[in-house]
């Protein structure tokens, strides 16, 4: 029987708010050793803030990482997948997004994880689609 997201993905996520600086969530990203931590805006989603984002949105453009929120670098359209879905058809859907992370939501559509390709590479057990989607993945970096 295949695996679903729930089962591999990581469920101690933590959020920030939009107004969090820059700083700080580098030091929670740094604690956790985590390269993405959700925005959350009261009880919705409102983006994504990557190590990526920091760098290119706030360090290359000389910005003030002690003054330069969550708000101002961190990609707003979010990307999800829901918990019962079989990490083969996530590993297609990261493929086809060309993304490394997706944010996992239960039935409710509230979040209850972080799945990363990694995450799905140990319950994959389709070698042909963990190789598409690696294929996929790259040509888009």
């Amino acid at each position: 029987m295949s695996k679903s997201v729930r089962d591999v993905m990581q469920d101690n996520v933590e959020l920030v708010g939009p107004g969090e600086y820059i700083s700080e969530i580098a030091r929670k990203m740094q604690q956790r050793d985590c390269g993405s931590i959700p925005v959350g805006d009261g009880d919705r989603l409102a983006g994504m803030i990557t190590d990526r984002d920091i760098v290119l949105r706030c360090v290359a453009q000389g910005k003030d990482p002690a003054a330069t929120t969550a708000r101002e670098c961190m990609t707003p359209d979010i990307l999800y997948i829901f918990e019962d879905t079989p990490v083969e058809e996530a590993l297609e859907n990261m493929g086809n997004q060309a993304v490394r992370r997706l944010v996992v939501l239960d039935e409710n559509k509230q979040m209850v994880g972080i799945v990363s390709l990694g995450d799905l590479t140990l319950g994959c057990k389709d070698e042909n689609r963990l190789q598409t989607s690696f294929q996929s993945i790259r040509e888009a970096a």
